[in-house]
């Protein structure tokens, strides 16, 4: 029968009671009345000018998966990692505009561009980059062996297809000028053709030996990998941390620190470590926040996210060699169902509890930072309304047939949603997954919930495990809002596995230049409708957008944030 609506709420406070209590220093009484909080975009936290020398810790708060470069990793904790010793050829400002970094670029139509690589960049095995590299890692990702999730990023290059094919032996879109310049030609003019465009070179000179169906389980991208980044990589020990040192042929000036050693901190030990003077940095989680804030030697930064939650249904199964959704599965496939499971989530009271003020409910998958996010005016906004639920399920054919409290399905049969969540060492994972199970269950839905082990979790979205039917999932989204790889029909991270016709047509026509041109307010508007049939069909849950958190110790400068994220690594420093 159904559960108490309360219990959820009652477990989460005695779980973060033990957590917080595990949480606690050795004197466990910080003052309450040094809240730094701080929501400024640019912070330098230790004053003066920089420093140089000195080790920072950086601590990330879940084991790395292992997969050290760009073309291949899939989780945040990688991704952290290799922006400490590696970086793109292109990066972007405060406004998301594209800038020029190791590569500047010219183009007429938004179809032919040409980019120019400054001269003298190295790999930290002291090869010169050339643009050779970037070609190396176009063919890696276009090849039919490659495993990694970033094919969408080439795709549009003039003969990616045909090299994908085994049509064509090289891209024929990639035109070496020479070892510092090259024209790249997309198959047709797009607005987002440059920002789309994968931005991140392979070193020819180490994988170029490397099989790609080999590469993402090799030893240079798990264990000994190099970048062209302020830092390199010393030493990994799997699962528990990585030593970078400086590298002194950096290209793009001096670099402060003499070490940075990345350590895995268990989520509850997170507040401790920062209390102790254990770690300098690191992401926090929300659920961390209430007791950082007051300690005197750390300052909490937040700045725009552009990340979103969700839960997901399964309504398809993609063929990735084919790059198209082959089966349509049939248990979700009801939109009033899936409104009414939206209906039944008291989302405000679900962020409040889970994300203690650094959350805020949302009703598209576009974050609000973004300029073609639309305005809930033009939305559904699915205020939380059980007994509407309740309507749409009854008008649906979800009714309780036999008695015994839950909803069997239009046919008469058993009905349970089965719910998957990714597991790691927040404790609060499962009181939140509980918790949506349980609104669920408020209105008659019978659920089941399964923590996954993080480190499945996504391989066994991409491969549409049959055991995740409903999921929860997380979007950090891009510099270019477009979101056609996370929802086009032919995209693999597509989880959801929709498919309408109608609404990929509109991504199509907003990166169109044809019928947009240079206007963004046109670009947007074709957004904005897009957004209004996804929010009206909910093939996914739109449940919160998230500040994203840094916790800095005092002794830590140099550091600057905006929407795009940090500044270079290159920039910080200790105060000895």
């Amino acid at each position: 029968m159904k559960n108490n609506k309360r219990f959820w709420l009652i477990a989460m406070f005695l779980t973060l009671a033990a957590f917080l209590a595990a949480c606690s220093g050795s004197d466990g009484d910080a003052s309450k009345d040094d809240s730094s909080t701080d929501d400024s975009k640019d912070s330098a936290t230790a004053e003066g000018e920089p420093q140089k020398g000195g080790t920072m810790v950086y601590g990330i708060d879940a084991p790395p998966e292992g997969l050290f470069n760009s073309a291949f990793y899939g989780i945040a904790t990688d991704a952290e990692v290799i922006g400490l010793f590696d970086e793109a050829l292109i990066d972007y400002n405060e406004k998301l505009e594209p800038q020029p970094n190791v590569a500047s670029w010219t183009t007429e139509d938004n179809k032919v561009f040409n980019f120019k690589f400054k001269e003298g960049v190295k790999w930290h095995n002291g090869e010169e980059l050339t643009v050779n590299d970037w070609v190396f890692a176009f063919e890696t990702i276009a090849s039919p062996d490659y495993d990694g999730p970033r094919y969408s990023n080439v795709q549009t290059i003039e003969g990616a297809e045909a090299f994908r094919s085994g049509k064509a032996d090289t891209i024929s879109g990639v035109e070496v000028v020479n070892d510092h310049e090259i024209n790249i030609t997309f198959d047709e003019a797009r607005v987002n053709n440059l920002t789309n465009l994968w931005p991140y070179p392979l070193p020819e000179s180490v994988l170029g030996d490397v099989p790609v169906a080999e590469m993402s389980a090799s030893e240079w991208v798990r264990t000994t990998p190099i970048g062209i980044g302020p830092f390199k990589v010393d030493k990994i020990v799997p699962g528990e941390s990585v030593e970078l040192s400086r590298f002194d042929e950096y290209w793009n000036g001096d670099v402060n620190l003499d070490k940075i050693i990345v350590r895995v901190i268990d989520n509850s030990s997170v507040v401790g470590a920062l209390q102790n003077g254990d770690v300098d940095m690191i992401s926090l989680q929300p659920v961390s926040g209430p007791e950082v804030e007051p300690l005197e030697n750390v300052d909490i930064i937040t700045y725009p996210g552009l990340s979103y939650y969700y839960v997901g249904f399964k309504l398809g199964k993609f063929d990735n060699a084919k790059q198209t959704i082959s089966e349509e599965l049939p248990k979700y496939q009801s939109k009033e169902l899936r409104q009414a499971m939206m209906y039944a989530i008291n989302r405000q009271e679900w962020a409040d509890a889970f994300f203690f003020g650094y959350a805020k409910v949302v009703n598209k998958p576009v974050p609000t930072s973004h300029w073609n996010a639309a305005d809930d005016s033009d939305l559904n906004t699915y205020d939380y309304d059980p007994e509407k639920a309740k309507e749409l399920l009854d008008a649906a054919g979800y009714v309780d047939t036999n008695g015994d409290g839950f909803r069997e399905d239009p046919n008469g049969d058993e009905f349970v949603v089965k719910f998957s969540h990714y597991a790691t060492g927040n404790p609060t994972f499962e009181p939140r997954a509980q918790a949506i199970t349980q609104y669920w269950e408020e209105v008659g839905i019978q659920s089941e919930l399964e923590m996954v082990e993080v480190n499945l979790y996504y391989e066994m979205l991409e491969k549409d495990d049959p055991s995740m039917e409903t999921f929860f999932g997380g979007w950090s989204t891009g510099s270019d809002p477009d979101p056609s790889a996370t929802w086009k029909a032919d995209q693999l991270w597509n989880y959801t596995r929709y498919n309408n016709p109608e609404a990929d047509k509109l991504l199509d026509d907003a990166l169109n230049i044809d019928i947009v041109g240079t206007d963004q307010q046109k670009r947007a508007d074709l957004y904005i409708e897009w957004q209004k049939i996804v929010n009206e069909e909910v093939p996914m849950l739109y449940i919160a957008e998230l500040e994203e958190i840094v916790a800095l110790n005092k002794r830590v400068g140099g550091t600057e944030y905006d929407v795009s994220g940090s500044n270079s690594p290159a920039k910080w420093f200790v105060k000895k």
